[in-house]
């Protein structure tokens, strides 16, 4: 059997040590770079199984070696590695053609997984090419999915309009990564089926996909629905039960209407996805679970976080990746297709010869907003199934409401994202001083200077949805400078 290859390129001694010591444990021969050039000198004398690099190098940037690799040797699964917090690197990573990332300091564990993964999928590649897969680490049950191969792509979304098949593409490309994705779209677009479908082609395929309404789950009971309670650990208890999280192990957990779930629940639920534990009610120890987070709203999540209502910890901890949804609105060329399957289910759910949509009939539809998306052309033409007399639904059988909403202006394009920019107010944002009515006059000169200081920094921090780089940029001041005046502050 062949042993697996591995290249790990970072300037760092220290961090390349501990990679090549972690990386031969797991049965890997190791080669290291510290430059982009020596890197690319390698990759040319040998092929690697898996290439692993820094971000920032002496000589350039990690992501002249991803476009290397995707160019010169597809086959070679590269992932990144970006500093903690630096989401906007991780998405332009896997952008540039990486298939994940880990984030500085290296939490081994999920280096492994991520090692394991590429392995996988470098033998997927191999397979596909060739018709033999090369030699790899065994598969575990969490990490085995079909061959690539006998996969149709996103069957579950239908449509073949420009905004679908790039729906399909960022798609393919979050599935392979472990990090949480933000769902965002309009009620009624498809989430819960665009998370199914991120579940589907991930390497957590064969575990359990479980989804749950985070509005539907009354307060009181949150916190045992999940993590789960012990016997007797409250009135009405009478067995041990296991948690949403137990039950998504090895797999993949879809909150839907995050938007909903209540303060108190979203500090439990932080550090249940950052330590990666979860305490049963009732228990006396936690318990390891190991799943991957989706979410999704229909509501402006960065706007809540900005009044109040949502943890910014939490946010930016669900938003590592943000994938949005098109309305049905800026995919019309998916009607006729969309109908005909709607139908088409209808009938077999009736056990009738399902009726067939009339060009008037379709003309309307083409013509409607459609605020309620694929859920109200369902609802439109179950109705119109019913009320028609013929083997046609004729523009009339719709019953298309009159005082539909008026079209909104065209979304962004779907796709990878980062989180949302600032409202229009806030876009042209200017770091302001406190009003000198709110300053407190019994304050000597420093501690005055202090609050001031203390008040600009926070909303440049808010303005900039805490990312560091650019607040410090918008400051005027330099990174380092910036986290200096945080700690000093006491800003968390």
């Amino acid at each position: 059997m062949q042993t697996p290859t591995a290249l790990v390129i970072d300037d760092e001694r220290d961090i390349r040590e501990l990679l090549v010591v972690t990386l031969t444990r797991m049965g890997l021969r190791v080669e290291t770079a510290s430059t982009v050039i020596s890197a690319k000198q390698l990759l040319a004398s040998q092929e690697f199984d898996f290439c692993l690099t820094d971000m920032r190098l002496p000589d350039g940037s990690g992501m002249e070696i991803l476009s290397y690799i995707s160019k010169n040797h597809p086959m070679t699964p590269a992932a990144m590695i970006t500093a903690f917090g630096n989401m906007e690197a991780a998405v332009e990573a896997l952008k540039a053609g990486a298939f994940d990332f880990v984030a500085k300091p290296v939490d081994l564990g999920v280096l492994r997984d991520l090692v394991r993964n590429a392995l996988k999928l470098r033998a997927e590649r191999c397979s596909g090419a060739n018709g033999a897969s090369t030699a790899t680490e065994p598969e575990s049950p969490r990490t085995a999915r079909p061959p690539a191969p006998a996969r149709q792509a996103c069957p579950r979304l239908r449509g073949q309009s420009p905004a679908m098949e790039q729906l399909r593409q960022t798609i393919a490309k979050v599935a392979r990564s472990q990090a949480p994705v933000y769902i965002w779209g309009e009620s009624g677009t498809g989430k819960e089926l665009t998370a199914r479908s991120i579940h589907e082609e991930s390497p957590r395929a064969s575990g359990p996909f479980i989804p749950v309404n985070c509005g539907a789950i009354p307060a009181e009971l949150m916190e045992s629905e999940f993590f789960g309670h012990k016997k007797g650990s409250f009135t009405g208890a009478h067995a041990d039960k296991d948690g949403l999280f137990q039950a998504a192990h090895g797999g993949t957990l879809f909150l839907d209407e995050v938007a909903e779930l209540p303060l108190p629940m979203q500090v439990k639920l932080l550090r249940a996805i950052q330590e990666k534990t979860v305490r049963p009610v009732g228990a006396a120890a936690e318990i390891k679970v190991d799943v991957r987070i989706l979410s999704a709203t229909h509501k402006d999540l960065a706007r809540l976080v900005e009044e109040g209502k949502f943890r910014h910890d939490l946010y930016y901890r669900i938003n590592v990746i943000e994938l949005r949804v098109p309305p049905l609105r800026e995919r019309r060329s998916d009607l006729p297709l969309l109908a005909e399957g709607i139908l088409k289910r209808l009938g077999e759910a009736h056990g009738v010869t399902p009726p067939a949509l009339d060009a008037s009939a379709m003309a309307a539809l083409n013509q409607y907003p459609f605020p309620g998306n694929i859920r109200e052309l369902e609802n439109l033409l179950e109705r119109a199934m019913t009320m028609s007399d013929g083997d046609r639904i004729l523009a009339d059988d719709l019953h298309l409401p009159s005082n539909a909403p008026t079209e909104p202006l065209e979304a962004p394009t779907p796709g990878f994202a980062l989180p949302p920019s600032p409202p229009p107010h806030q876009a042209a944002y200017a770091p302001a001083t406190p009003a000198p009515e709110t300053l407190d006059s019994t304050l000597a000169l420093p501690e005055a200077v202090e609050q001031m200081e203390r008040a600009t920094i926070e909303q440049a921090l808010l303005a900039n949805r805490y990312n560091k780089t650019k607040t410090a940029a918008q400051l005027g001041i330099t990174f380092r400078a910036l986290r200096y005046k945080l700690k000093k502050l006491g800003i968390d």
